[in-house]
């Protein structure tokens, strides 16, 4: 009998990708979505897969709306993949983010436990959980200190989940994701902002973009194969907490040498701090410039994830880091700069 799998969020990179992988392990596929005046189902459009998805409209700050969903649904697990995810717009809009990504967990453990507390439940938690770290790498025991609205409203629906788990028995697993990118993440995430500028660059519909701090590090993994430790997780004898990384991490400025690297540029970099710019090396064309209005509030400088426990229980590991992702993301980007009409 085929089981049914209940994404919230599926509009997102990983609500799309996640979706991808379950239909083809042969689930009935229901996707949530936020009603907006514009609706936006490009990602689902990109991977072909939006007719074969059963799409409701959902409200994550509406437990009522929720518990109607899940009723409907009748789903054998739920992934919520929901949020207002974008870490620096979370600093204007700290309120609206902390109903959303943390108390909205709470709305959706909630219909779960009303319907049907046998749901198997994944909750997307994230390294911006420990931002300002006491240790590296970090790993599921690592203390949490988190240094945006978005990191707080994200712990706060990571510990409600493990809240149930343990009042409720429901089978809930939070999974802590280091960064994940693809050619789907959105323009306003710095990993594709990137990508898409180097792409316009390379075809002289772009001088040079600006950016914030260079020198922070983060673990980047792919989206594709994170959605897959997702599933993972689910398919588990018992619930647990796991961090899915790919125990490397890099800076934003090798981020930006290695894109320029791939279409056989370099970058050299003048002067410091809020008057940084990066040169064509051949050129000395002005390529990249620091903006400060990027700086965030209260910056995480340093991020890389342990991903041991699940290689040692999941059988999850990475196999595409920091240079393939670059390559991947900016040959799309590439594409769709040379044949607009397509993408």
């Amino acid at each position: 009998m085929k089981k049914t799998a209940f994404i919230t969020g599926i509009t997102g990179q990983d609500g799309a990708y996640l979706a991808e992988l379950l239909l083809k392990k042969g689930y009935h596929v229901v996707g949530g979505f936020r009603r907006l005046s514009t609706l936006n189902f490009s990602r689902l459009d990109e991977l072909g897969i939006r007719e074969k998805i059963k799409l409701v409209e959902t409200d994550m700050l509406d437990a009522s709306n929720l518990i109607r969903a899940v009723q409907e649904v009748k789903p054998d697990e739920i992934y919520n993949l929901a949020a207002q995810s974008f870490v620096a717009h979370s600093f204007k809009n700290p309120i609206l983010t902390g109903n959303i990504t943390g108390l909205g967990v709470t709305n959706l453990l909630e219909a779960i436990r009303i319907v049907n507390p046998g749901i198997r439940f994944y909750q997307a938690s994230t390294s911006e959980l420990y931002g300002a770290a006491a240790e590296s790498p970090q790993n599921e025991n690592t203390p949490f200190k988190p240094r945006s609205p978005y990191g707080v409203a994200k712990l706060y629906g990571h510990w409600i989940t493990i809240n149930y788990r343990e009042s409720y028995d429901i089978f809930a697993c939070a999974g802590i994701l280091f960064n994940h990118e693809s050619p789907l993440r959105g323009l306003e995430f710095v990993t594709r902002k990137i990508t898409d500028s180097v792409a316009k660059i390379h075809y002289g519909k772009l001088k040079y973009f600006e950016i914030g701090n260079l020198d922070v590090k983060r673990d980047w993994g792919y989206a594709k194969e994170y959605v897959k430790g997702m599933w993972m997780m689910l398919q588990q004898e018992k619930p647990d907490n796991f961090v899915l990384a790919t125990n490397e991490n890099h800076s934003v400025r090798e981020w930006i040498e290695t894109c320029f690297n791939h279409i056989d540029r370099q970058i050299l970099w003048e002067d410091k701090g809020e008057n940084e710019i990066g040169r064509d090396v051949k050129t000395g064309e002005i390529l990249v410039k620091v903006n400060p209005e990027y700086f965030r509030p209260a910056e995480i400088h340093d991020l890389l994830g342990d991903y041991s426990k699940a290689k040692r229980e999941l059988d999850w590991e990475p196999h595409i880091k920091h240079r393939e992702l670059s390559e991947i993301m900016l040959k799309a980007d590439l594409e769709k700069q040379a044949n607009p009409k397509r993408s």
